[in-house]
């Protein structure tokens, strides 16, 4: 295990003790792509000026900036959300057959419960099928001692290293007890095709050596089990299910009947933990998600010939997040206790709390007005084809406005995928940095191949969902990208002017007569970061001897700075208010205005 040299603890988010543990082990360049639970890992290495880091595109470009780093000889760290893995695992697949130079680690930061994530995929399972060892940490400190296991095991093996963490553990603050930070080790030209250029010949002779490391590998791993107590019985628990069996264990005075088994390596899993249950007659094991841990140790006590009964899953549960209600739920009848009491209480009762755009907010805007301009282009019914973001909350009411939602740049495919098989025209929603995250080419195969659909950019000119982190469109015309990409249509609109509708029934209009794809921008800024550095700015209110109660603004609109009053008419809340302006249109009585003088630089800030 790590020897801690620093005995000062800091206060660290998980995240941020990764990052710094990457610090102490050298790293020297580290990408990725904001990804909610990763997202602090990058921000963090920022305020580091002595070495790269970059915001990438998308997470394939990201893992191959650090890939290049590690074939260089240099300590490179990739961080994204577990979805973002797939976008990157075509190289990251290879990454294992030619193994590294220097040494690569990539963060997977997963999202059990799918709090912030279309789908919980345990991505252990990379490592089973890439033949890439996991780390597992269970809590911020050892998120910093696995992260430097990781990087000394990627450099003493030359082989990349996943670090598998959850939202518990990225999102969790905790005192951490650091390593200094060491000298960055930097890369130097290397040229060896007959390693890293993967052509059959070079793959086949790579496969092999990939073998041989993974036996290495699993020497590496032993130090990653943890033993205490003993008995017929035993738990054998990874990652964050550790700390939450050993809690239940302690409370429930079991510590000295049942062998605990910690595992913080579950691929491959330690030869250590085989030999452990040599003695043991019935085993639960307890894990998140899916059975990983599970289906390896069932293979070796068949391999072994052992008569060990292994329980998992059917105790346990295969999703959502693991919790120490469902711990001890599992425990009591693995034990033989009363249950009953448990499971009356396992489902707490708290009232639903469904999400909300910010005030200002210009996603609002653009589907209150898309919406309209779909029917004054002629069409009554379209397929709304979504996107990974802010805009994502479109799905609820009462703007209705996201009828698929996959994954990142998903909505231009979808939609040449319903045009094809309906031969209605669809309207595709995508964010700007989702745009040049995957939008790209999906957009260049509907010019390609004539795919008649309207492509609407939601340009915030911000990675908001994530926290305001930088787009490639600060820097980037998207309109001048699409007609690069051979886009006949673009045009540019304001999606907080009526004439947004107009400009939307333009846009079908023209893919209608055409039969072709047209892109229209909605452009204005993530109001998080317009209002930024404003300390004064003009405030809406409600004239009301003009306001009819019609409710528009507060069940049409939503902004959560409009309030109704017991007379229905509406009221403007001062305190969430933030002045922007986009509820003055909406009103078709015009009894919404602003009171107030804009400041000096508030135009551009929405709109440059």
């Amino acid at each position: 295990m790590i020897i801690m040299i620093e005995l000062r603890s800091t206060l660290l988010l998980g995240n941020q003790a990764i990052a710094l543990a990457a610090l102490a082990s050298g790293v020297s360049v580290a990408a990725g792509y904001p990804g909610t639970p990763s997202t602090e890992i990058i921000e963090t290495l920022m305020e580091y000026k002595d070495i790269y880091v970059e915001w990438s595109t998308n997470e394939k470009v990201a893992f191959e900036t650090a890939y290049g780093a590690a074939i260089s000889g240099a300590r490179a760290m990739a961080c994204m959300k577990h979805v973002g893995v797939n976008v990157a695992s075509d190289s990251l697949v290879s990454s294992s057959y030619t193994g590294v130079d220097g040494a690569l680690v990539i963060v997977s930061a997963g999202d059990p419960g799918m709090w912030s994530s279309q789908n919980e995929q345990d991505n252990r399972y990379y490592g089973l099928m890439a033949l890439i060892p996991i780390l597992e940490p269970y809590d911020p400190q050892s998120a910093h001692d696995f992260t430097v296991k990781a990087f000394e095991i990627s450099s003493r093996v030359g082989h990349p290293v996943i670090l598998n963490t959850t939202t518990r553990v990225s999102h969790v603050r905790a005192p951490v007890k650091t390593l200094p930070r060491s000298s960055p080790v930097k890369g130097s030209l290397r040229k060896r095709p007959d390693r890293y250029s993967l052509v059959p010949d070079v793959a086949r002779r790579d496969r092999d050596l990939q073998l041989e490391r993974w036996e290495k590998i699993k020497e590496e791993l032993e130090s990653l089990v943890v033993v205490s107590g003993s008995g017929r019985k035993a738990i054998v628990a990874s990652g964050i299910s550790y700390p939450y069996v050993k809690e239940v264990l302690e409370d429930w005075r079991l510590q000295d009947e049942v062998k605990l088994i910690g595992v913080f390596s579950p691929v491959p899993l330690p030869d250590k933990v085989g030999r452990e249950l040599m003695d043991v007659e019935e085993v639960l094991v307890v894990e998140e998600l899916e059975p990983i841990v599970e289906n390896q140790l069932k293979s070796f006590v068949v391999d072994e010939g052992l008569h060990i009964r292994v329980q998992g899953k059917k105790l346990t549960g295969r999703s959502g997040e693991m919790t120490l209600n469902r711990v001890r739920l599992a425990i009591s009848k693995f034990m033989g206790l009363n249950s009953e009491v448990l499971e009356r209480h396992l489902q707490p009762n708290v009232p639903p709390r469904p999400p909300a755009m910010c005030p200002g907010c210009p996603h609002r805007s653009s589907f209150v007005f898309m919406k309209r301009g779909v029917i004054l282009g002629g069409m009554k019914e379209t397929f709304y084809s979504g996107d990974i973001g802010c805009y994502s909350l479109g799905v609820l009411p009462p703007f209705n406005v996201q009828d698929s939602l996959i994954s990142m740049g998903s909505s231009i495919g979808i939609a040449n995928g319903v045009y094809r098989s309906t031969g209605t025209i669809p309207v595709a929603v995508i964010g700007d940095s989702t745009f040049f995250h995957a939008g790209l080419s999906s957009l260049a195969n509907a010019v390609y191949n004539n795919t008649p659909l309207l492509v609407v950019v939601l340009d915030n000119r911000s990675t908001a969902m994530t926290g305001q982190q930088p787009s490639p469109s600060e820097n980037m015309d998207i309109a001048r990208v699409a007609a690069g990409l051979g886009v006949e249509y673009v045009s540019v609109a304001d999606p907080f002017s009526t004439d947004f509708s107009k400009a939307v029934a333009n846009a079908i209009s023209w893919v209608k007569v055409n039969k072709k794809p047209a892109l229209l921008i909605a452009k204005r800024a993530c109001a998080l970061k317009a209002v930024e550095g404003f300390s004064e700015r003009p405030l809406a209110f409600v004239n009301e001897d003009k306001c009819t109660g019609c409710t528009i603004c507060y069940d049409h609109f939503t902004c959560p700075a409009i309030m109704r009053k017991a007379n229905k008419k509406a009221h403007i809340d001062p305190r969430e208010c933030i002045g922007c302006g986009a509820c003055v249109p909406i009103c078709p009585f015009n009894a919404i205005l602003l009171k107030g003088e804009k400041p000096e630089g508030w135009d551009r800030a929405w709109l440059s």
